[in-house]
């Protein structure tokens, strides 16, 4: 995967740190990778709250925010 488990961004516009906790892939009958998605989670309101639909391009955004590389 290009992002590891456990890697921080911070999306455009929003003030809250996520961290990555999983990621999804998705193959054809070919073995072919179709779809990556990463599962991403923060805190709000003292609540674990968790995304599971988050593009690599999210990311890579967040990271740049963020300050890491």
């Amino acid at each position: 995967m290009k992002y590891q488990i456990g890697l921080k961004f911070q999306r455009i516009n929003k003030k809250y740190v996520e961290t990555i906790t999983d990621y999804h892939i998705t193959t054809n009958m070919e073995g072919d990778t179709v779809k990556v998605r990463y599962v991403a989670t923060h805190e709000f309101c003292g609540q674990t709250v968790t995304d599971i639909d988050i593009v690599p391009v999210t990311i890579a955004r967040g990271l740049d925010k963020h300050g890491e590389k």
